[in-house]
């Protein structure tokens, strides 16, 4: 045995199937991290972003965001749609420089850093409610922007209106099920040589979609280890009528991988 194959065999995650339902152009960042520890990733999306069916709030505000003091931004989605819409405008980086900006998680700071944006704010947790914790001193008197998929909990808008700010929210896009994912799910759990051991929910919207896509109940759902990125994610999941196995201490996808590594001493089944 050569070292390649001595060290290969070292790797966590070796010979365990995890199915990744992020939307396809998000995949990647979960699915290589899944691969480099030896997972088998079998990559179906139980979600599809798509544009919004109208831009007209979003294009509004941004045209006025001399009028805000807060910029709030809830995934690396919303940052991705919001640039695209400040280049079709022609607007210019200084039309957010006098913005306070507030970032759910680390991964959308990261998205809105490299767009030329300052972050001043992250919660401790990557939720709603800890965004809300935030800014709750911070915002009274003042004017709003949360930009957002269009189907999202009402946490932020709904308390910092209650914190005595002024919330405008303006979608960027909108989430749907994507239906062709439906004949791959069905055929992928039918077989028991392909049927993943671990699939991943890293939102509401991934856990009620694959409610939509396949059902709550499955033949082979007993022999899956249901892993939920989250607490908010998880809520959903148990309201879905599903267990959730494995969740993350950290509510990112480095933290749901770490969930999934921890997970395998206590559960001999998923190997």
């Amino acid at each position: 045995m050569n070292q390649r194959t001595k060290s290969s065999t070292k790797l966590p995650l070796t010979g365990v199937r995890v199915l990744v339902g992020r939307a396809r152009h998000q995949a990647s960042a979960l699915s290589t991290q899944l691969r480099g520890l030896g997972a088998t990733v079998i990559e179906i999306p139980f979600i599809e972003i798509r544009r919004p069916q109208s831009f007209k709030a979003l294009d509004t505000a941004l045209k006025n965001l001399a009028d805000y003091d807060w910029l709030i931004l809830t995934s690396v989605n919303g940052v991705e749609a919001m640039w695209e819409r400040r280049a079709n405008l022609r607007l210019t980086k200084t039309s957010i420089r006098h913005l306070h900006i507030a970032a759910i998680g680390p991964a959308t700071r990261k998205a809105i850093e490299q767009r030329g944006g300052e972050v001043n704010v992250v919660p401790k947790e990557y939720v709603a409610e800890s965004v809300v914790r935030s800014l709750h001193k911070r915002v009274k008197g003042k004017r709003v922007l949360l930009v957002r998929a269009n189907v999202a909990r009402d946490v932020i808008p709904r308390e910092l209106r209650r914190a005595g700010a002024k919330v405008d929210v303006a979608e960027a896009y909108e989430t749907v099920v994507p239906r062709s994912s439906r004949t791959r799910l069905r055929k992928v759990f039918a077989d028991p040589e392909l049927s993943p051991q671990i699939v991943t929910f890293t939102s509401s919207s991934t856990a009620k979609n694959f409610v939509a896509l396949l059902g709550k109940k499955h033949p082979n759902f007993d022999a899956v280890h249901f892993a939920s990125i989250g607490p908010v994610t998880s809520s959903t999941l148990r309201e879905l009528g599903l267990r959730v196995d494995i969740a993350a201490k950290t509510f990112t996808i480095p933290g749901l991988v770490r969930a999934i590594v921890r997970a395998l001493p206590r559960r001999g089944a998923i190997r």
